[in-house]
């Protein structure tokens, strides 16, 4: 029956019950039901507030809500047009007395008894509305309700609650909050307790007979995620994560974003705060040309730049298919239908091909991400890390000062410093391009450095995975090897925010924090699908591979770093000194070696070019050595555990 229940019908009860409500006003202060001489008053008092009140009840969009869903605005609404309407009906009934000199005398305590009996006539019927069809959701559940403790009694937390309130067909009952805040112990959201922290976990989960943990906690690092998915493990309960800050991307939490914990959220760290309205201001409007846009970081840079409101993003790659899929995932992710999407395929090293692109979309700014990128890869086919890293970038920056664009980002590595690697090497050859364009341009064209990014195609998280599902072993090159990692979208937070404070010829580093052993990496992994290290799944170690070394650095010697004023990310402004007066002729010479596909005279240009480029050969099990041209008539050096780089960085200033 409730359900036929409509704004009309609200009208009705208004009319009835406000009318009611003037007369119980009178009858509470003068403390009878017979009104006598005040029935003049009561008459006139009533009637300019029952047509004042449903007047304003209808300018503040009263009877256009949907009661059923009604919220604390709707509450808060209402009681505004109430207290609008009893003064305003307040005032009138005054002034009407005034004019004529009527002497109605009303009491002065009415207006305030009227307006808790208005409150409560209109509230009432509403909220019983609301009220009637939340057990009715909650009554509709198709699953059986899963007990759930929320770790986390903050903003995301009462959201994850209310939706599950909200929404019984999801199975999920919150019965208690878990936070480490001992203020908020004891206290009740919607309804339901604060009941201790993180540690007691195990006692609340058995108190409570709960079987899941949702930790809604974006902002926390991956130090506290780990502590308690360790926890939620020593109580045998499920574990549910709300995304990380970077994955929110300042959008509001949602139950739908629930997911099992990943290693991202293991190694979470505290956000970079950076200036995303200086980043909106300078991408709003404007063209922007991402190469690589069909690959995780370009696609990952297509995503955030969309929210800026550019004009246009031009995505160029070399992969249709990639290409294809991000071109309809940008259609279906964009609010502004005037926001055009332009997929260009093309190959960089293509340098006509570039060039008539740029002269044809004259973009704004470029985010230069298309590159080789697997080291093993790359030191088997050295010609090509060549003609993609090195020739793709110079054909890039051609296009870009030839077409004057103003911004220039490129994506780098820190295998760029110090290189044992092909790959790192021709990525230290293509910062020194940038930093040269910078130079002879004076506009800024920078570059930004990282690690390896969590979750990128290629990416050893996903190796791991794929041999766990497989049922094992999981392969590990090396037990001391160690990585920096970061997640995509924190490094495009990065690559964002160096476009804002660039001014041309600096390398940008992210503070990183502490490197990872891979071992434990794998270990993580294995743990987190459910699995036993050694009962259920072995690590195998099986010896480095071509190029790689234990430690990823950094900084290069000679480098001038500084903290800027985002916290934890550095910049060396010096960076455009070490380019060499005959960059072009080694690159050119380079490159041409290259394209013979000499690949003796690869590894001596890029000596050369780079004197701190030392490539190391390895054995790896099963596949013998790489063996290498040589260099200088030198033996090539080998890796040893004692030549491993300390890690530092620089203070703050």
């Amino acid at each position: 029956m409730w359900k036929k229940i409509r704004n009309r019908h609200f009208l009705l009860f208004d009319a009835f019950l406000l009318s009611l409500a003037a007369y119980v006003s009178f009858v509470l202060r003068l403390d009878r039901l017979a009104l006598g001489n005040h029935f003049l008053v009561v008459f006139i008092f009533g009637s300019l507030a029952l047509i004042i009140l449903l007047l304003v009840f209808r300018s503040m969009g009263i009877y256009s809500r949907y009661w059923q869903y009604a919220s604390v605005d709707e509450l808060l609404l209402l009681i505004g047009a109430v207290t609008v309407g009893t003064l305003l009906a307040t005032v009138s009934t005054f002034l009407l007395d005034f004019i004529l000199q009527a002497e109605w005398n009303l009491p002065r305590s009415i207006p305030f008894i009227y307006l808790l009996l208005a409150l409560t006539v209109t509230a009432g019927p509403r909220m019983m509305i609301r009220t009637l069809a939340l057990y009715e959701r909650r009554g509709r559940a198709m699953l059986p309700m899963r007990r759930v403790l929320i770790m986390g009694a903050g903003d995301a937390g009462e959201m994850i609650a209310r939706e599950m309130q909200k929404n019984a067909h999801l199975g999920m009952l919150p019965v208690g909050f878990v936070d480490d805040d001992p203020r908020k112990h004891g206290m009740h959201i919607h309804g339901i307790p604060v009941l201790g922290n993180r540690s007691e976990i195990p006692r609340l989960a058995a108190q409570q007979e709960a079987r899941q943990v949702v930790i809604a906690m974006p902002a926390a690092p991956g130090k506290t995620i780990r502590e308690i998915v360790a926890i939620c493990e020593q109580a045998r309960v499920d574990t549910k994560i709300m995304p990380g800050i970077y994955e929110l991307l300042g959008g509001q939490a949602s139950i739908n974003q629930l997911r099992d914990v990943d290693i991202e959220d293991l190694l979470r760290r505290e956000a970079v705060q950076t200036d995303t309205t200086a980043v909106r201001a300078l991408l709003k409007g404007k063209r922007v040309l991402i190469t690589g846009g069909g690959g995780s970081i370009g696609g990952e840079l297509c995503r955030q730049v969309l929210q800026c409101q550019p004009a246009e993003i031009l995505l160029l790659g070399h992969g249709e298919n990639s290409l294809f899929a991000m071109q309809h995932e940008l259609h279906r992710l964009r609010t502004d239908a005037d926001i055009k999407i332009t997929p260009i395929v093309a190959d960089v090293r293509f340098t006509g091909r570039i060039q008539t692109i740029f002269r044809a979309h004259r973009p704004d700014i470029v985010f230069h991400a298309a590159a080789h990128k697997h080291v093993p890869l790359m030191e088997l086919n050295p010609v090509e890390a060549i003609t993609n890293n090195v020739r793709g970038t110079q054909n890039v920056l051609h296009a870009a000062i030839a077409a004057n664009v103003p911004h220039f980002v490129m994506i780098s590595t820190d295998k760029a410093v110090n290189p044992t690697s092909v790959m790192g090497a021709s990525k230290r050859a293509a910062e020194l391009l940038v930093h040269q364009a910078a130079k002879q341009t004076g506009k800024p064209y920078v570059t930004v450095r990282f690690g390896n990014v969590l979750g990128s195609r290629g990416s050893v998280v996903l190796t791991f995975k794929q041999q766990i599902a497989n049922g094992g072993p999981v392969t590990v090159t090396h037990p001391e090897m160690k990585r920096f990692f970061m997640t995509i979208p924190e490094a495009v937070q990065l690559v964002l925010q160096a476009a804002t404070i660039g001014h041309g010829g600096e390398v940008f580093v992210l503070d990183m924090g502490e490197p990872m052993k891979i071992v434990d990496l794998a270990r993580d992994l294995i743990e987190l699908s459910g699995l036993e290290v050694g009962r259920d799944i072995d690590i195998v170690f099986t010896g480095m591979r071509p190029g790689e070394k234990l430690f990823e650095e950094l900084f290069i010697p000679g480098e001038n770093y500084r903290r800027t004023l985002h916290e934890k990310i550095f910049l060396a402004a010096n960076a455009s000194s070490f380019v060499l007066p005959d960059l072009d002729e080694m690159v050119d010479a380079l490159v041409g070696a290259a394209e013979r596909e000499d690949e003796t005279a690869v590894y001596r240009g890029l000596q050369n070019l780079i004197p701190e480029f030392e490539p190391v050969q390895h054995s790896v099990v099963g596949n013998g050595k790489r063996t290498y041209p040589p260099l200088n008539n030198t033996d090539l050096p080998s890796i040893t555990p004692n030549q491993l780089p300390t890690p530092s960085y620089p203070a703050s200033r």
